[in-house]
């Protein structure tokens, strides 16, 4: 059972992150909520008078004691733990520190400040995407992607650490968004359906499914609102053919050959470019799509847009960006 929650006393990890920023906007514009607490190198733009800002970094130890001491010092009852990257990185090591060392930092400190409540980000990405995956995953699915990718292995870590942290009593709530898409959100999938030629895989016409950036954020408040304990995929309605989404954004489809595929997307990736390292390619091939019914009937929660309409509302934003573009030449004011 659910039930609904009051003037609550929120902290959030990765506050001036495109989830973090856009949801403590969001929470102080809400009159049930009345005092958040951002846990971040840098203070979220959207901050206002009900938010405190704790210039906290995660990868440290000694940031266990200060959001232990912080959280006390502001009652705050409950921790979104947004502190993820959203796109793969080229400093691996950072992104380990920052993602396993700093879940268990956080959620050592939220325990010990008598947290009694979690609401973490993870991806439905990290079901990975296998020739043998049934057309929708449900959350009883296990996490197969490439753990030696430290995108995907960071964040598996990190979701066991949250379990772990519910183990003691405290309500863990798990939101799995796939994908997010929209006009102003920027990943590496914006990054990948911004190319003017859009790699394929030779052969491959995967379906794909995304949820859009008003869902994703409007999924992390209704969390808030309502405790729930469990893993939901968060995932808009409706897939469509990876072909059909380039074509929507106004793009040309590039195939290549998969040996072709893997070094080319390698080096690039090795040079410091590309939009990810070459195990995202396995997402080119492959089905990796959700079923987001357990999040409509025991959330409660239902996107508003479907895949489509995410792609079209990016589509529509890019669209003005290319023709910002044109129009301003490099090194115009």
């Amino acid at each position: 059972m659910s039930h609904q929650r009051s003037k609550q006393r929120v902290a959030l990890t990765g506050a001036a992150s495109f989830l973090g920023q856009n949801l403590v906007g969001l929470l102080e514009d809400d009159p049930r909520f009345e005092r958040i607490v951002s846990l971040d190198v840098t203070p979220p733009a959207t901050r206002g008078d009900k938010t405190a800002h704790v210039d906290c970094d995660l990868t440290r130890p000694q940031s266990v004691e200060l959001i232990a001491e912080r959280l006390r010092e502001h009652r705050v009852e409950t921790l979104v733990h947004l502190a993820f990257l959203s796109s793969p990185s080229h400093t691996e090591a950072y992104a380990h520190e920052l993602e396993s060392l700093g879940t268990m930092h956080a959620l050592a400190g939220a325990r010990g400040a008598g947290v009694t409540k979690l609401v973490a980000w993870s991806q439905t990405m990290l079901y990975g995407a296998l020739p043998s995956n049934p057309n929708f995953l449900t959350e009883d699915h296990p996490l197969s992607a490439r753990r030696d990718q430290p995108y995907f292995g960071d964040k598996i870590e990190a979701e066991a650490e949250a379990r772990r942290f519910g183990a003691r009593g405290a309500t863990v709530t798990v939101l799995r968004t796939a994908p997010i898409l929209g006009p102003t959100v920027r990943n590496y999938l914006t990054r990948y359906l911004a190319a003017r030629a859009v790699p394929t895989m030779m052969g491959f016409d995967p379906l794909l499914q995304l949820v859009h950036e008003v869902d994703a954020l409007a999924a992390f408040k209704h969390a808030l609102l309502r405790d729930v304990h469990g893993t939901f995929n968060i995932a808009g309605d409706g897939v469509l053919p990876l072909s059909t989404v380039v074509k929507l954004v106004g793009r040309f489809a590039l195939p290549l050959p998969g040996p072709l595929a893997s070094r080319a997307v390698s080096a690039l990736w090795m040079a410091g470019g590309g939009f990810a390292p070459s195990s995202f390619l396995d997402y080119l091939r492959f089905v990796c799509v959700v079923d987001n019914q357990r999040a409509k009937d025991v959330l409660g929660f239902a996107p508003a847009f479907p895949t489509r309409e995410a792609v079209l509302d990016f589509a529509a934003a890019q669209h003005l960006r290319d023709v910002r573009l044109i129009t301003d030449p490099v090194g115009a004011p």
